[in-house]
């Protein structure tokens, strides 16, 4: 309904049963019902011009369900629309009334679109007795042009187009002709629009088959690519309009260049935990080839009571397209300190490797690296210098990283380590996986369950890393239980690290509002001094509900658990606060 000055006006759709799919495609491509929905009252003149702009809308909604003989009229106050002059529209507005006669639905009696490239897929509904929609018109053109394309004609296109409307039988003729176009070979790459990368090093990025069969797939992957090194605010790869000599098709690299250098900083508060803050710096173009520089910093357990606090240095350069187009080059060097509950720990790393990006979606890394630590645990305190071969892979086909209402992740990682002094030879291993499905679309709600499980292979529990061993509890494995309550039990109070872990979580996410959000959730953890999982070991469990509000960059956290089974503690609930979903 519309307010103005104190009145209301009906807004009415007429001609149509309410109970048809018609009458709901009109309804919901009409800006007066669209303006009758919104908080904000229009006036008179807003709704004088929405009704004007609805004859277009709504005899587009008719063509696309097969209408091609409508009678639309629209009255304001009895008036017709067409009629009211925009800049001087009535006082007041009682009644607005859309009267659609739809006339006969026509139905293709012939749908023919020629030549056709191998392996195109038509629509479905561009066949002989199917409802004649211009939607579908247009998407069996599409899809004829996407297909030569595919083949490597990149100049296919519509040649001719014959409609033909038989109104005795209510039919609609089709024939439709495409223009393939000569098979084009990848032209030359041009670059336009860099400053200050090269343009030497965005052709290597790009890695664009230049001579190469054109394909729309490889220049998509050319343009992710470019995106994917975060130097350049904007990518695109244009096409010539003409062919190039020898039937080749030019290319130009359209870039925009991003700030070199970013600076930014988080926060995160736990109960027990206490704050952790963390910033950074980044240099996207560090020696013109779009590499990347990243110095960062953290400190946890600021008030806490999980031990004392503990800081992280760390320095990684990223070489983009080092190796071949997909394969990235990276360096690092870290120093930490971990004042942990049960153990406490300096080490120094420096490491080196690839990361091979499949896809968007599959990244694997290879590296080699040198850890130096000092540790204290129950057993004393400890010496080790190790030799790591880091191997990992990350596949994430999450719909958005911070909250995610389906896809799964999975991320695993094995380092085989070679012990230099103060330990003995072995493999760590660690597997996350993550997986989420949404249901309703009203007030939708999302299931997440996620499991963790761990190993470390090779030294017995007293020779091991102290910090290679696993510990349950806390946010990142089972809220509403201590931080790092749970470990492997020595008697007389002395608590490790264990050889074996596992957690599995489970959510369950109600969306109330657009920005508002319930969650409940249930963790365990597993710790055992085995190498790997046998249930020897223990568990413990923890539940609980949480908030989430909705921002720009991701949803806040609110989440408020207990313990619920497992070794007593002297905790009898934990808060987490952060931004993101919990996993």
């Amino acid at each position: 309904m519309f307010a103005v000055a104190g009145h209301a006006a009906d807004v009415r759709l007429t001609g149509i049963p309410q109970d048809s799919d018609l009458f709901q495609s009109l309804q919901g491509g009409s800006l007066l019902f669209e303006q009758s929905a919104e908080e904000i009252t229009p006036s008179t003149q807003e709704v004088v011009a929405a009704a004007q702009a609805d004859y277009g809308r709504l005899l587009a909604v008719l063509y696309d369900n097969g209408h091609f003989g409508p009678v639309i009229t629209i009255t304001l106050d009895g008036i017709d629309a067409a009629n009211i002059p925009p800049v001087q529209p009535p006082r007041k507005i009682d009644t607005a009334v859309i009267k659609v006669d739809p006339g006969p639905s026509f139905r293709f009696g012939r749908a023919t679109i020629a030549p056709v490239a191998p392996g195109t897929t038509l629509p479905e509904g561009f066949a002989t007795g199917q409802t004649a929609r211009l939607s579908v018109l247009k998407d069996a053109v599409a899809e004829g042009v996407d297909g030569w394309r595919a083949q490597g004609h990149a100049k296919a296109e519509l040649a001719s187009q014959e409609l033909t409307a038989r109104h005795p039988d209510r039919t609609i003729n089709a024939d439709l002709r495409l223009a393939p176009g000569p098979k084009l070979r990848f032209g030359p790459l041009r670059v336009k629009g860099n400053q200050a990368v090269r343009t030497e090093r965005i052709l290597e990025i790009a890695g664009l088959p230049v001579g190469q069969t054109y394909s729309p797939d490889e220049s998509r992957l050319a343009t992710a690519r470019l995106r994917r090194t975060g130097t350049f605010n904007a990518v695109a790869l244009i096409e010539a309009d003409r062919i190039g000599p020898n039937e080749t098709l030019p290319i130009t690299a359209q870039v925009t260049e991003a700030p070199p250098r970013r600076f930014g900083f988080g926060a995160e508060l736990g109960s027990l935990e206490g704050l952790t803050l963390s910033a950074f710096w980044l240099h996207r173009n560090f020696f013109g080839g779009a590499e990347r520089l990243r110095v960062e910093g953290e400190v946890k357990g600021i008030g806490g009571n999980s031990g004392g606090e503990d800081y992280r240095l760390g320095v990684r350069f990223e070489r983009p397209a080092t190796f071949n187009e997909d394969t990235d080059f990276y360096a690092l060097a870290q120093i930490e300190q971990l004042d942990e509950v049960n153990f406490f720990s300096r080490r120094a790393d420096i490491g080196a490797g690839i990361k091979r990006i499949a896809n968007e979606n599959r990244t694997y890394t290879l590296g080699l690296g040198l850890r130096r630590a000092e540790t204290r645990d129950v057993f004393g305190e400890n010496r080790y210098t190790l030799l790591t071969l880091p191997l990992g892979a990350e596949f994430d086909y999450r719909d958005n990283m911070l909250d995610a209402q389906k896809g799964y992740y999975i991320k695993a990682g094995v380092t085989p380590f070679l012990a230099v002094s103060g330990s003995d030879n072995g493999v760590r291993s660690f597997v996350d996986a993550r997986i989420y499905r949404t249901f309703g679309t009203a007030r939708p709600v999302t299931f997440a369950l996620r499991g963790q499980l761990g190993s470390v292979y090779g030294p017995d529990l007293s020779e091991a890393p102290a910090d290679y061993l696993f510990y349950s509890g806390g946010g990142g494995t089972v809220r509403g239980q201590p931080y790092q309550a749970l470990g492997v039990d020595l008697g007389g109070g002395d608590v490790v690290g264990g050889r074996s872990f596992l957690a599995v979580s489970a959510e369950a996410r109600v969306k109330i509002t657009d920005t508002i959000g319930l969650v409940g959730f249930v963790d365990g953890g597993y710790v055992g001094s085995e190498e790997f999982y046998d249930g020897s070991g223990e568990w413990h469990s923890g539940a609980g509900v949480g908030l989430r509000y909705n921002t720009g960059i991701g949803p806040i956290r609110l989440d408020l658990a207990v313990p619920t089974s497992g070794p007593e503690t002297d905790e009898n609930f934990q808060v987490y606060i952060g931004i993101g979903q919990s996993f």
